[in-house]
């Protein structure tokens, strides 16, 4: 349920369940079982705990290979309030949601990707369309019938189901183009 019902998630310094529960979170993100979404590991100001997590990711889980380097980019480690806010916010200024419609990866925009970006966009992410290239849409037929969001912009691509973090670097790169 927490993570069903939620769109963003900052998490606190805890004990095992805390650790169970951010452990599960990305793990669901990075497999696909879940949503993108922001995910802000908040320390209180001055401390280590979340800082001193992120080591023991990096030299635990990403030297020997176990993540990759992409994965880090699921997870902002902060110790200020402002940063959190900040992070959580930019995650929906221009991405609003995703789905997938027969092969495809639907992302839902809160506004268009001019011909420029859109070649950007694909010269970066190229790795994580298993065919073709990211191209606008307008509402496919699924979402349509569903009347899932019609009224907004959309880019689709064959996703390779892999590469959830890309996806995550994807929608931040189209934020950051606003």
């Amino acid at each position: 349920m927490f993570m069903k019902e939620s769109h963003a998630f900052v998490l606190l310094p805890g004990g095992f369940g805390t650790m169970d529960e951010s452990f599960e979170l990305l793990t669901l993100i990075q497999t696909g079982k879940s949503v993108p979404a922001p995910v802000v590991l908040l320390d209180p100001p001055g401390g280590t705990y979340w800082t001193r997590w992120k080591e023991f990711v990096e030299i635990e889980l990403l030297e020997p290979g176990l993540i990759s380097a992409d994965d880090l980019a699921l997870v902002k480690v902060t110790d200020s309030i402002e940063e959190a806010v900040e992070e959580v916010c930019r995650f929906y200024r221009t991405y609003h949601s995703i789905r997938f419609v027969g092969s495809r990866l639907v992302l839902r925009l809160r506004r268009e990707v001019d011909d420029g970006e859109l070649a950007e966009l694909n010269g970066r992410f190229a790795h994580i369309v298993e065919r073709g290239t990211i191209e606008r849409i307008p509402a496919t037929e699924a979402e349509v019938r569903d009347d899932d969001h019609v009224d907004l912009p959309r880019l689709a691509f064959r996703f390779d189901r892999r590469s959830w973090a890309g996806v995550r670097m994807l929608i931040d790169a189209l934020n950051e183009g606003h």
